[in-house]
């Protein structure tokens, strides 16, 4: 993925008879997708172009330009959406999207390493950090105030509490 994409929407299959399509919204207000409208492929090639939508409990009901059909809607089930970095408003101070965290040194609370963020993902019970040490295999590490205290994005760094079977 290139680092200018970030993403915003997965399909999650078809909705109704007329080719209306279900998306899960991964942003605060699940009705800017309709806003970004042209909507991208992980590899930066087209995605959808979303002609109108309402929301729906995790995301939005959306008519697509690319769909007629509902047979054509459920083909894109699972499809990752993305929209160019330079799009997002600028975060408020003290906060960061969540593909900030990619990438920043891990750290115990007494400044020990523990690696670096290799990925973040929801998998549906919260999100959860990929942690990658110098060496040997990642673990996950939930994305909560307990586990995970301070993040400084300006540090390129957050402190974490890790599980004990990682100590």
């Amino acid at each position: 993925m290139s680092d200018d994409l970030i993403l915003v929407a997965r399909v999650a299959g078809a909705f109704g008879v007329k080719g209306d399509v279900r998306i899960t919204s991964f942003t605060a207000d699940p009705m800017a997708l309709v806003e970004y409208a042209r909507l991208l492929r992980q590899d930066g090639s087209p995605g959808l172009t979303l002609t109108g939508g309402r929301p729906t409990k995790g995301g939005i009901i959306a008519r697509v330009a690319e769909v007629q059909t509902r047979e054509q809607a459920e083909a894109l089930r699972g499809l990752q959406l993305f929209i160019p970095r330079d799009r997002l408003p600028a975060p408020e101070e003290d906060e960061f999207y969540l593909a900030d965290l990619i990438g920043l040194a891990v750290e115990t609370p007494a400044g020990e390493p523990l690696g670096q963020v290799k990925s973040v993902h929801d998998f549906g019970a919260g999100d959860l950090l990929e942690i990658q040490p110098a060496q040997g295999a990642s673990w996950w590490l939930p994305f909560t105030r307990e586990a995970v205290p301070e993040v400084r994005i300006a540090d390129r760094k957050l402190v974490a509490v890790p599980p004990e079977e990682i100590e």
